[in-house]
């Protein structure tokens, strides 16, 4: 059933508690989520998105108890990603005609995935509007590789909506729709680890999106995105959050990062943990084990750190592939002015310490000269020369 968002506005979408993986398995949902579609219901009515294939005909059906298909005016499709676009094609089984509103791009990426190219597609572009009546029009903003080349937002004059799609969003599920229903420090946590996971390789396109935005002076009193909260309190706080973790983000926070075989590099770790604490009271040191915990969520922690320090053992002339994995997971989300530190035990050839340095070099962190490379297990020395590493990271 339609939720009311404002006026002659409601959300029409899918709460998903169940939902614990996102991008096949690559993001991982805690506190569920939701797949947000609108319907206005002016003197035209627009369908604003969708939600995923997996509740396709319960979207439907939802939709057929709160209007007549045959009376929707035309879709808007702001973004051609499964999980906005899945319930598509069920519904264009019912209304095969329906104008569909989207980007050029979005036009290919919706006859890539769906092989509909007889679909009555409607390009847009920045600055392109819609009369929908009552004296209200819907304006276009392409929000190109914002995260995708065809993503774009979609603002309704009059009562002020910016219709945002995955900016702005959380993989959160809030049962009352609005962040200031939500639990405020979950709904910062999930917004920022979104941001982090999912947006910081964009980070330069966000900033002049922001500024762009912001240039058209635009009132904005409800930012609704495609998942998670709808912000009505205050909308503008998560614009700025953004023009924030956007300028290459950092907090006084040192995170430690290690995966180990027989703990000696844990002990490692764990060392210097103590020593930055020991130079450093007020700077906050978090340690996680790479094959241990959740890889967004240490990634949440990395994008929050001022420096981090990686460390595995040496496992067949190279890295244990747990923190490979890991490291290619780094290079993507394209981390700017942080500072690293490597470390780690070795029996035989001892190479792994050094791959760490090349890696975390080539994923655009400035490497600092110490670093602890130990054969077989630390000794009280080795644990106690982790200072060196951590007076490097603390300057």
């Amino acid at each position: 059933m339609k939720r009311l968002v404002k006026n002659n506005v409601s959300w029409i979408g899918k709460i998903d508690w169940e939902l614990q993986k996102f991008h096949g398995d690559d993001y991982s949902v805690n506190h569920g989520s939701s797949q947000n579609a609108y319907l206005i219901e002016e003197e035209k009515t627009v369908l604003i998105d969708t939600i995923w294939k997996p509740y396709d005909k319960q979207f439907r059906e939802n939709l057929e108890k709160e209007i007549n298909l045959e009376k929707l005016d035309f879709i808007v499709v702001n973004h051609g990603e499964v999980d906005h676009s899945g319930a598509l094609p069920y519904l264009m089984e019912k209304v095969p005609n329906l104008p569909i509103y989207c980007t050029a791009n979005a036009v290919k990426s919706l006859v890539g995935q769906y092989h509909h190219p007889e679909w009555n597609y409607q390009v847009v572009k920045t600055g392109d509007s819609l009369d929908i009546g009552n004296g209200k029009q819907l304006v276009f903003v392409e929000m190109r590789m914002l995260h995708w080349p065809d993503s774009m937002a979609t603002y309704l004059t009059g009562d002020n909506i910016l219709f945002s799609n995955d900016a702005f969003g959380q993989h959160y599920a809030v049962e009352e729709l609005f962040n200031d229903k939500a639990d405020q420090c979950l709904l910062w946590t999930e917004a920022m680890k979104y941001y982090a996971n999912i947006l910081n390789p964009f980070s330069p396109l966000v900033k002049r999106k922001i500024e762009e935005i912001v240039a058209l002076n635009l009132p904005i009193d409800i930012i609704a995105p495609s998942h998670g909260a709808i912000w009505r309190d205050d909308p503008m706080q998560i614009v700025n959050a953004y023009a924030a973790w956007a300028d290459s983000y950092q907090e006084n926070q040192i995170t430690i990062v290690y995966d180990t075989m027989w703990d000696g590099t844990k002990q490692l770790a764990h060392a210097l943990a103590g020593e930055i604490q020991a130079l450093d009271g007020d700077t906050v040191v978090k340690v996680f084990s790479i094959s241990q915990t959740d890889k967004n969520d240490i990634m949440t922690e990395v994008f929050k750190s001022k420096a981090i320090a990686l460390g595995s053992p040496t496992v067949g002339k190279s890295i244990l592939s747990s923190v490979g994995g890991w490291l290619h997971f780094l290079s993507e989300l394209q981390f700017k002015k942080k500072s690293a530190a490597v470390f780690g035990c070795y029996g035989w050839s001892g190479e792994g310490v050094g791959i760490l340095r090349e890696e975390l070099s080539k994923a655009g962190f400035s490497v600092v000269e110490p670093e602890m490379k130990v054969n077989w297990n630390p000794t009280e020395e080795h644990l106690s020369g982790m200072r060196d590493i951590a007076e490097a990271l603390c300057r």
